[in-house]
C-alpha cells in the first residue's frame, strides 16, 4: 500500500510535455479499462447503472495521473456510458425524459471526484515530501554529529598526548598510553562506519567490519600475529554497529597487548555468525590465555566490552579457551523480538 500511495505515472518522465502526455495516456487507459469491465458485465445486466463504474474509473486515473488523467477518463468512460449504455444506445439522444437531469447530476458528480481526488493527491505528495525533507535533515544532523563526535575523540587523543609529555614520570606513560589507544580506536570506528556507510540508516555489518579490521591489521597488529577473520552479511541499525566495531577494535587490542608477549607468533580470529535473527561476534586468540590479563588496564578493557554489547543489546562473555581467550557478543533472537 505504501508503494500504491506514492505512485505516480509521470514521475520518470522529465519534460514536462512528456508527463503531461503520460497523465493523459493513463486516463485514456483506465477509461479503456473501465469500457472493457462494462462490456463483460453488460452479458449479465445490459444497460443498468450506466454510469456507476466511471466513479472508481477517474478516481484511480486522478490520484495516480493526476488532474489531466483524470478528466481523460471522465470524458472516454462519460461519452462512451452515454453513448453505448444509455437508452437509446448509439445514441447521444435520451429515450426517457427524465434522463437528461440523470446525465448531467452523474456529469457534476464525476468533476466533483476529480476536483477532491486532486486535492487530496496533491495533500498526500506535499505530506510525503515534508516527511522526505525531515528525514534528509535529520540525516545531515546525524552525519554532522558523528563527523563532529570523530573530531572530538581526535582532538581528546592529542590532548592526553600532550599532557603525557608533561608528565616526568614514566610509570604514568603507560595507562595514558592506554587511554589514547582507545580514544582513537572509537575515532576508527566511527570514522569506518562513515566511510562505508555514508548517510544510510542502517548498516551493512560485512563490509564495515571487513573495513575496521583492515584498518587494524595495518596499524595495530603485530607482524608475528595473523588476523583471520569470518563475517556474515546482516543490515543492523547504526547504534548497533558502532558498538559492534568498538566491541572488535577493543577484544582485539586486548590480544594484542596481552596474549602474544615476547613476540609470540599466533593468530587472531574474528567470526560474525548470522543465526535464525540472532547474530554471534567472537574475537578468539591462540596466546597466552588469561594469565597475563589480569591487569587493571585488562579490567578497563573487559568493563568496556561489557558496555558496548549493552549498548548493542546484546550479552557479553569472556574466558580462557583450548590455546588461548575468547570474547563474545551475542543478540539472541528471542532478545531481537
Amino acid at each position: 500500500m505504501h508503494r500504491l500511495a506514492n505512485f505516480d505515472v509521470s514521475r520518470q518522465f522529465r519534460s514536462k510535455k512528456a508527463k503531461i502526455a503520460s497523465q493523459i495516456v493513463f486516463g485514456a487507459m483506465c477509461g479503456g479499462a473501465m469500457i472493457g469491465l462494462r462490456m463483460v458485465f453488460d452479458v449479465w445486466a445490459p444497460v443498468s447503472g450506466p454510469f456507476a463504474l466511471i466513479y472508481p474509473t477517474i478516481l484511480l486515473a486522478t490520484l495516480y495521473g493526476h488532474w489531466r488523467g483524470g478528466v481523460a477518463a471522465y470524458f472516454v468512460t462519460f461519452l462512451w456510458a452515454w453513448y453505448y449504455v444509455l437508452p437509446a444506445s448509439r445514441s447521444f439522444t435520451f429515450a426517457d425524459p427524465t434522463d437528461p437531469a440523470r446525465v448531467i447530476l452523474n456529469a457534476v458528480s464525476g468533476l466533483i471526484v476529480i476536483f477532491f481526488a486532486e486535492g487530496f493527491r496533491r495533500a498526500a505528495h506535499a505530506t510525503v515530501e515534508q516527511i522526505r525533507q525531515s528525514a534528509d535533515r535529520r540525516l545531515t544532523l546525524l552525519a554532522e554529529l558523528e563527523h563532529r563526535t570523530r573530531n572530538n575523540f581526535a582532538l581528546v587523543a592529542s590532548m592526553l598526548e600532550m599532557q603525557k609529555r608533561r608528565i616526568p614520570q614514566s610509570e604514568f606513560h603507560g595507562p595514558i598510553d592506554d587511554v589514547v589507544g582507545r580514544v582513537r580506536t572509537f575515532a576508527d570506528a566511527y570514522s569506518s562506519l562513515a566511510i562505508e556507510q555514508s548517510d544510510a540508516s542502517d548498516v551493512a555489518i560485512k563490509p564495515y567490519l571487513e573495513q575496521l579490521l583492515s584498518r587494524i591489521e595495518g596499524s595495530l597488529l603485530p607482524p608475528q600475529v595473523r588476523l583471520f577473520r569470518e563475517i556474515e552479511a546482516i543490515t543492523l541499525p547504526r547504534e548497533a554497529a558502532v558498538a559492534i566495531g568498538l566491541y572488535a577494535n577493543e577484544a582485539i587490542s586486548n590480544a594484542c597487548k596481552y596474549a602474544f608477549p615476547d613476540d609470540r607468533t599466533g593468530t587472531i580470529a574474528v567470526f560474525y555468525h548470522v543465526r535464525d535473527g540472532g547474530w554471534r561476534l567472537t574475537i578468539e586468540d591462540d596466546g597466552v590465555g588469561l594469565e597475563a590479563k589480569s591487569s587493571t588496564s585488562a579490567g578497563l578493557g573487559r568493563t568496556l566490552l561489557a558496555a558496548f554489547a549493552q549498548q548493542a543489546n546484546a550479552t557479553h562473555h569472556a574466558g580462557p579457551v583450548l590455546n588461548g581467550f575468547r570474547a563474545e557478543m551475542r543478540m539472541d533472537p528471542e532478545k531481537v523480538a
